[in-house]
């Protein structure tokens, strides 16, 4: 293991930018990037990755690491794992259901504005990712002409929804839908760009062949690090400019996260050791890209020789995007949305063996193909209490910050108004 101190290189976008550059002008793969709050840092580069379609059976069966003092993490396995279930076209994924690749190395910006490289097997910085270092980022742009979702078939899916949880088939279910685009420039440059403007704690880069995923996510699926294991699911949304005491006195809201947090128990339960599964958070409110969320968190503990697959089989997909019962939820979502969701509602994330697990609920999250088209997915948890125009209204408020610029949002749905731009 290597550990080299960089100092003060500049903000992850820029960083992420000038390291692209130079892989560019190598011959190299592109690189790959957490940015947030990973692994104790505010971002993980992965300088240069090949991230090539893997079996979604073994995307993340990586050995977890047993936590490192200095909160170094040294490179490991990152990928995307995409939500399994197809949707009511029957259409083939538009990007390889998993994708991933190895890196021994990384760039790691501590929480102290610090950046360090740091190389599992010992290898010093090719000479390349040196000058890309103590170069200014380029310029770029990506401009994506978005067009809105089809509200009619959204709405009709939320009324079927409200008539099943009535029937008692289902207690909640998590409805989506997607905004569908038209990309001129590189994806990198669009996250880049958006996880300036809006700093999700979650954010994921990684492209290949196959095209990108950028995922511009607020929450935590799965976190591992020996044998303890934890999630911090969402549910619960209210628009920024709103008075987020509102969303904790709303009795629609806390049943939704309730229900949720007990489908994480339950979830971590097939695989913890019996009495380990604790709810240590409960009902946090945190402020996200254009919104406040009800946040909770849920924590086990697993025997240390479990493998990730089988953590991933008894939870995958996060139960904050399926519902309650979760397979009779997967089901019916699967007639009710027209399109297969992709990544969106999936995972990103990385294992090393040093750090351990951490993935990400691959929410606020756009799909790039090879083709120049791009799709993002939004949504929200629908019980007995929603009303359909208000979860119409939700959706369109978590989408407003990733469309970008006040044009673009009100190109997409303008008869949404001011009040509706929650643009952070």
């Amino acid at each position: 293991m290597l550990t080299e101190r960089l100092g003060a290189l500049g903000a992850p976008a820029d960083v992420l930018r000038a390291v692209d550059a130079w892989t560019r002008r190598a011959g190299v793969p592109p690189p790959a990037a957490l940015i947030g709050e990973w692994f104790g840092s505010r971002a993980v580069i992965a300088p240069s990755v090949e991230v090539k379609p893997v079996d979604p059976a073994s995307v993340f069966d990586i050995g977890p690491g047993s936590g490192t003092v200095g909160g170094a993490v040294g490179g490991g396995w990152i990928g995307y794992l995409s939500y399994p279930d197809p949707g009511a076209d029957g259409a083939p994924p538009r990007i390889p259901e998993a994708a991933g690749g190895w890196t021994d190395c990384v760039l790691r910006l501590d929480c102290e504005g610090t950046w360090w490289y740091e190389s599992l097997s010992g290898a010093t910085p090719p000479d390349w990712l040196t000058h890309a270092l103590s170069s200014r980022p380029p310029i770029g742009d990506c401009q994506i002409d978005w067009q809105m979702p089809d509200a009619a078939a959204h709405r009709a899916a939320v009324l079927s929804c409200l008539e099943a949880i009535r029937a008692g088939e289902v207690y909640q279910a998590c409805v989506c839908t997607q905004f569908t685009g038209t990309v001129t420039g590189p994806p990198l440059q669009f996250f880049a760009d958006a996880v300036t403007r809006t700093t999700p704690a979650r954010a994921a880069y990684l492209e290949g062949r196959w095209g990108a995923v950028a995922s511009l996510s607020p929450e935590l699926f799965l976190r591992r690090v020996g044998e303890e294991v934890s999630s911090s699911p969402i549910k619960g949304t209210l628009p920024l400019h709103a008075d987020p005491e509102v969303l904790r006195a709303s009795v629609k809201d806390v049943a939704e996260n309730i229900m949720i947090v007990d489908l994480v128990r339950n979830d971590l339960g097939r695989v913890a050791h019996t009495g380990s599964v604790t709810a240590p958070e409960l009902l946090a409110v945190r402020r996200a890209p254009g919104v406040w969320h009800l946040v909770s968190t849920v924590s086990a503990r697993v025997p240390a020789s479990l493998p990730m697959s089988a953590v991933l089989d008894a939870t995958f997909p996060p139960a904050s995007v399926t519902g309650t019962p979760k397979t009779r939820a997967r089901h019916l979502l699967e007639q009710w949305e027209r399109q297969r969701r992709g990544v969106y509602c999936g995972t990103v994330g990385l294992a090393s063996p040093l750090a351990g697990w951490e993935l990400n609920v691959a929410i606020r999250t756009v799909e790039f193909d090879a083709d120049g088209h791009a799709v993002l997915g939004v949504g929200g948890g629908i019980t007995a209490d929603s009303d359909p125009d208000a979860e119409w209204q939700e959706c369109l408020h978590k989408a407003a910050p990733i469309l970008g610029s006040a044009a673009a949002q009100e190109s997409a749905f303008p008869e949404s108004g001011r009040d509706r731009s929650t643009a952070s």
